[in-house]
C-alpha cells in the first residue's frame, strides 16, 4: 500500500528495504515498526517467500521473527537453507536465531530454565552490532529453548546467566541473532540494536519518508479510481478521518462518507462528526441513526467476541443500505492498521494467532459489490498521526486517543443496555476531561473508562449502596503493540474516582488498572 505493489502486495520499486519474515510472533509486525523509526521502509512477508522473490526485491536485510513453535517440532515453520548464502545480512529473533543455528548445523533443545520477562545481558565481545550500548542492559526474554551448540558457527556476542547465547554472530557471514526480543519497550536500547542492525550492518541511509507516501497513495488512488465514486467508513477518529483526508486529496467531490451512529459512541461523538465533516472538511456526509438496531441485537450478549460479531454484521447491514443510496460508487475505503490486521490473524496469510476480532478487517463481504481500499493497512498508528499533520488536519483530531470499532460495547462489560452505557459515557467523559485539565492528555497515548459487570457495598449519606464498579485504564505506549500502564498522579486519580462515584448515578467504586501488554492487552474485551 505504502509504495506501488505487485500482486503480492509486496514493493514493487527499488528502495532501501529491510524485510521481516514472519514465523507467527506476536510482535512481529513491532519489528518493522522499530526499522522504520530509522526511515527505511520495512515488509512484513511470509516465512516462505521464495528465495527468487527476495532476490527481485533486492532487499538490504533480512530478519526473522520471533514465533510460538519449537525449531524441533514436526509441524514448524521453516526457511530455505539457500536464504544464508544469498549474502544479504540478516538477523534471527528468538525463534529466528534459533532457525538459522539449526538450519546451519547447530543444535537447539528445551531449556534446562525457561526465561520470561526482563533479564539482565552482558556484552562479552566487541561488534559495530552493538554500537552504542553499555556494558550490560535489561533485556525482554520470551523462550523456552535455548542453542546448544553452534557447530562452531557463532560466537557469542552477549550473554545471561542462564543463556550463553543471548547475542551472537556467524564467524564468517553478516548474520546475527538476538535469543531476546529488542522490538518490545521493555528491552532497554533495543531500537539501538535494531538501528545498528539496519544502519551498521546493512548500510541503510534512510530515505523513507511519511511525506513520499502521500504523494505515492494519492497518485495511486487516482489512477485505480478514475472517474468512479468512492464510499469512505467513518467513525470520526482518527484512523478513517486520515482516509477521508488522503481520498479528498486525491479524487475530491468524488468522496461519499458514511457515518453510522451504532449507540456505543463516546459522549457527544455523533455531533462533533457532523461538524467535522459537514461544516469544515465539506464532504458528502450520510449520517445513520441506527442506535435501537445494535442495542436489540445485542440484548441479553456478555461474550466479547459474540458482541463484536455481532456488532459487525449489523454494522455490514445498515451499511450496505445506506451505501446502496449512492450512485456511481464502485470503492470502499476503511481506515485498518497493521495491528488490526495481525491481531485478528490476517496479516499475510501467515501462522501468527487470532487475538481478537476486528469488525473491519475482512468485515465487509464481496457482495457489497465494492473493491477496497486501504490506504493505512501497512501503518501503525503514530505513522497515521504524522501522515494526517502532513494532510493538514488539526492537532485536536490528530493526536485524539484511539477508540475500538466496536466502541462501548467491548468497554461496557457483561450485558448492554441504554442504562449501562449512559454510565459508561458519563464516567468516561469525566476521565478525559480531568486529563485534558491536568495536562496530561497528550502524555498519555489512550485513556478509558470500563465498566465491570460487578457490583460491590458501598455508603452514600446514611445508607448502604450496591452498585457497578467503574475501571480506569490509561497507557504509555509508543506503538499500541506493547504498553505500560501510566503512573497517574495520585491527585487526578483522586479527582477522577470523586468525580465519578458523586455525578454517574449507579456507580460507588472506581479502580485503576495497572497492567501492562503483554500480558494483558490494552482493551479488556
Amino acid at each position: 500500500m505504502t509504495v506501488p505493489a505487485d500482486s503480492n502486495g509486496l514493493p514493487s520499486i527499488q528502495e532501501e528495504l529491510i524485510l521481516v519474515l514472519d514465523f507467527g510472533g506476536q510482535t512481529a509486525q513491532l519489528i518493522a515498526r522499530r526499522v522504520r523509526d530509522q526511515n527505511v521502509f520495512c515488509q512484513l512477508v511470509r516465512h516462505d517467500l521464495p528465495i527468487e522473490r527476495i532476490r527481485e526485491l533486492k532487499p538490504k536485510g533480512l530478519i526473522l521473527s520471533g514465533g510460538p513453535a519449537s525449531v524441533y517440532e514436526k509441524n514448524a515453520p521453516h526457511v530455505d537453507a539457500r536464504l544464508f548464502d544469498l549474502g544479504i545480512p540478516i538477523l534471527g529473533i528468538c525463534y529466528g536465531l534459533q532457525l538459522a543455528c539449526q538450519t546451519l548445523g547447530g543444535r537447539v533443545t528445551p531449556g534446562s530454565k525457561r526465561e520470561f520477562g526482563r533479564t539482565q545481558c552482558q556484552i562479552v565481545a566487541a561488534d559495530p552490532f552493538l554500537t552504542g550500548l553499555p556494558a550490560s542492559m535489561t533485556v525482554w526474554m520470551s523462550h523456552g529453548d535455548q542453542i546448544e551448540d553452534t557447530a562452531g558457527m557463532f560466537t557469542s556476542l552477549m550473554s545471561t546467566s542462564t543463556c550463553a547465547f543471548a547475542a551472537v554472530k556467524h564467524r564468517s557471514q553478516a548474520i546475527y541473532g538476538l535469543q531476546f526480543h529488542p522490538e518490545v519497550t521493555h528491552t532497554e536500547h533495543g531500537g539501538q540494536l535494531l538501528a545498528n542492525f539496519v544502519k551498521e550492518v546493512c548500510g541503510c541511509h534512510g530515505t523513507w519518508k511519511i511525506s513520499s507516501l502521500i504523494d505515492r497513495e494519492v497518485a495511486s488512488i487516482r489512477a485505480r479510481v478514475g472517474a468512479n465514486r468512492v464510499i469512505c467508513g467513518l467513525s470520526g477518529g482518527v484512523d478513517s478521518s486520515v482516509v477521508a483526508a488522503i481520498l479528498y486529496k486525491a479524487i475530491g467531490s468524488q468522496l461519499s462518507c458514511i457515518f453510522v451512529d451504532n449507540g456505543l459512541l463516546r459522549k457527544g461523538e455523533s455531533d462533533k462528526v457532523r461538524d467535522r465533516f459537514e461544516n469544515h472538511f465539506k464532504t458528502d456526509l450520510h449520517v445513520v441513526d441506527a442506535k435501537k438496531q445494535f442495542l436489540d441485537e445485542l440484548a441479553g450478549v456478555t461474550d466479547p467476541q459474540q458482541k463484536r460479531k455481532i456488532i459487525g454484521r449489523v454494522f455490514i447491514d445498515v451499511f450496505r443500505k445506506e451505501a446502496e443510496s449512492i450512485q456511481d460508487a464502485k470503492f470502499l475505503a476503511q481506515g485498518t492498521l497493521y495491528p488490526d490486521v495481525i491481531e485478528s490473524g490476517a496479516n499475510i496469510d501467515g501462522p501468527a494467532a487470532t487475538i481478537k476480532a476486528h469488525h473491519n478487517v475482512g468485515g465487509l463481504p464481496e457482495q457489497l459489490g465494492f473493491e477496497l481500499i486501504e490506504p493505512l493497512r501497512d501503518l501503525f498508528k503514530d505513522e497515521v498521526r504524522r501522515m494526517g499533520l502532513e494532510l493538514g488536519l488539526t492537532e485536536e483530531l490528530v493526536w485524539r486517543h484511539p477508540f475500538p470499532g466496536p466502541g462501548l460495547g467491548v468497554r461496557c462489560l457483561g450485558e448492554l443496555s441504554d442504562v449501562r452505557l449512559t454510565k459508561l459515557r458519563e464516567a468516561d467523559a469525566i476521565v478525559l476531561e480531568e486529563l485534558r485539565s491536568a495536562g496530561l492528555y497528550r502524555l498519555i497515548q489512550q485513556a478509558f473508562a470500563v465498566l465491570l459487570p460487578v457490583q460491590s457495598v458501598g455508603v452514600m449519606g446514611d445508607g448502604r449502596t450496591y452498585e457497578e464498579v467503574i475501571a480506569v485504564r490509561a497507557v504509555a505506549t509508543d506503538d499500541f503493540m506493547t504498553a505500560d500502564w501510566y503512573p497517574m498522579p495520585h491527585d487526578v486519580l483522586q479527582r477522577i474516582s470523586t468525580r465519578i462515584i458523586n455525578e454517574v448515578r449507579g456507580v460507588n467504586r472506581v479502580v485503576y488498572d495497572i497492567s501492562s501488554k503483554p500480558p494483558s492487552t490494552i482493551e479488556w474485551e
